[in-house]
């Protein structure tokens, strides 16, 4: 496994918009139906915004209606990490990017087939590379 990339936070912050070092360096999130990818129909596959690691394919993008740009399957498992969340008086499954440790979102296990998996996701995190 490569090491993981860490920055100081005043190097993320010259790399990041304020949004997006709130929702990657500080685990925040983005106001439900407010994201860019939220809508969105292009062909491509997202990657962290923050080192640029692949994380997910559009075809496993679908329309949940929870305001979040919402996957039902990573591109594989080396790409994030899992980690229960107990923050805002709820537990929850965290996702964070492997390569840099960025808050990406949550998942959820109310997804379509075949996972089951709803991996919720802040626009602010992706970065969306189209396809020719």
């Amino acid at each position: 496994m490569a090491d993981k990339i860490k920055h100081s936070e005043d190097a993320w912050r010259k790399h990041l918009t304020p949004e997006q070092f709130r929702i990657t360096r500080n685990k925040g999130t983005e106001p439900p139906f407010t994201g860019k990818y939220t809508n969105c129909h292009k062909i491509g596959t997202y990657h962290c915004i923050c080192c640029g690691n692949t994380l997910f394919e559009s075809e496993t993008k679908f329309d949940s209606g929870s305001g979040w740009p919402s996957f039902y399957d990573a591109i594989h498992n080396e790409a994030i990490i899992q980690t229960v969340d107990k923050s805002h008086g709820m537990q929850r499954i965290e996702v964070t990017c492997k390569n840099c440790d960025a808050h990406l979102g949550h998942v959820f296990e109310d997804g379509p087939a075949p996972t089951g998996l709803r991996y919720c996701i802040n626009s602010a995190s992706l970065l969306l590379k189209e396809k020719d």
